[in-house]
């Protein structure tokens, strides 16, 4: 096990890069088996959900090589058999491998996925696509056989606008014959990137990022060279970090329409910040304002950011409200961030926080990927030293992490345990 020891209060300036996007990565590694041939994915972060879908690639047959930023898959000698669940269960998004496997063979098999404890996050709306397209599934203890003759276009309306269903059901849908609509479709750039990599294996996809996606199937799928989009969520971290200790600090490697709710939001707390094409600077303001943000899908405040935020959220001067709409245990931080000194109330599916306060450095544990980050930046304007504990659920999504604070001046290490 892993933990990270944080000597808080430092100043940060220099530049720090932002790898590339954790949530389009995890579709596009399980989206290649689809391709009759070479896929190479460029700008691939070194997180360990990655790691664990090369596994499970792997374990399919799959021939795959590192070289930097770069993943080279090659599917020529895949066999479709069963995903075992010591390797389904390292990561929620192991449940692309369904869409992909079904799509391509007409059959998939593998145990429920894993991933952070975060609330409820049922597979029914993927499921229902599937079996809108033709399949027959068949659960058994956390088993799912997904099987069809043959796999059909449909007229699909998700209940709810999920990422992880729309992309499953493009999956699946690729070379289903005949036309596939999906109607509330989610909308974020992440979709947009995997529909741009099937498009490049020879798909016919139009409509992503708007709430309605046509595909139009195809006999066969070529192998192709895609990039992974800029990380927005590890983008707005580091440019929440930077309006709590930055000092003209620079993120760079961004596209700033794919952050505007967090950038609104920052300007209307009065953070200073410069915004260019690809790149923001930011620094620390000690007179923020207070502000109330609420959760909801792409463009509006993403989730992912709702936990970071609430950090800096405690140095601002007033009382500001957290309605958390996607996930019903994503405050699993605030807790800790009490026990470091901060006055925050839950009721229900929002919370209250008064500030500015200051927090002391405690030992606290990463419950979750993004409470994790919460509280790594809650340790870094903290006074003295804090230690969060299970740490790998954040080695999950942000590449070299350590490495990039400390080169922007902070105090900050890995530990083995």
């Amino acid at each position: 096990m892993k933990q990270m020891r944080i000597n808080g209060g430092k100043s940060l300036t220099g530049t720090i890069k932002i790898s590339g996007a954790k949530n389009s990565a995890v579709a596009l590694v399980p989206a290649a088996l689809l391709a009759d041939g070479v896929v190479t994915i460029d700008n691939i972060p070194n997180i360990s959900d990655i790691e664990a879908l090369d596994e499970i690639l792997k374990h399919l047959g799959a021939k795959t090589e590192r070289k930097q930023e770069q993943m080279i898959i090659d599917t020529t000698n895949i066999t479709n058999k069963a995903i075992p669940e010591n390797l389904s269960k390292k990561l929620r998004a192991s449940y692309y491998f369904m869409g992909a496997l079904l799509g391509k063979y007409k059959k998939a098999y593998m145990f429920f996925p894993g991933g952070c404890s975060i609330g409820k996050r049922p597979i029914n709306l993927h499921l229902k696509g599937f079996e809108a397209l033709g399949a027959k599934i068949t659960e058994e203890d956390n088993y799912y056989k997904i099987e069809a003759e043959t796999l059909k276009g449909s007229h699909i309306y998700l209940d709810v606008a999920s990422v992880g269903a729309t992309i499953n059901i493009m999956l699946a849908a690729v070379k289903a014959s005949g036309k596939t609509i999906i109607e509330n479709a989610a909308k974020e750039p992440e979709i947009v990137n995997v529909a741009t990599f099937l498009n490049n294996m020879g798909a016919k996809i139009t409509g992503a990022g708007t709430n309605k996606i046509t595909i139009v199937g195809v006999e066969s799928l070529n192998g192709c060279f895609t990039e992974v989009i800029p990380d927005r969520i590890e983008a707005g971290t580091y440019i929440i970090l930077g309006a709590l200790l930055g000092d003209n600090l620079k993120v760079t490697n961004i596209i700033p329409e794919h952050i505007e709710a967090l950038i609104m939001k920052l300007k209307e707390m009065n953070i200073p910040l410069e915004i260019h094409s690809d790149y923001l600077i930011i620094s620390k303001s000690n007179k923020a304002k207070s502000v109330n943000i609420k959760t909801v899908g792409y463009p509006g405040f993403p989730t992912d950011l709702q936990q970071p935020f609430t950090t800096l959220l405690t140095t601002c001067h007033g009382k500001s409200i957290v309605h958390e709409t996607i996930y019903e245990n994503r405050f699993q931080n605030v807790a800790y961030l009490n026990e470091m000194g901060a006055d925050i109330t839950i009721k229900g599916d929002k919370i209250y926080i008064k500030g500015p306060t200051k927090l002391i450095g405690k030992e606290v544990k990463a419950t979750d990927l993004r409470a994790g980050a919460c509280l790594i930046l809650a340790g870094l304007i903290a006074e003295g030293q804090t230690v969060v504990t299970e740490i790998e659920h954040v080695l999950r999504g942000y590449e070299d992490i350590a490495l990039k604070l400390s080169k922007i001046g902070a105090k900050i290490e890995i530990e083995e345990i």
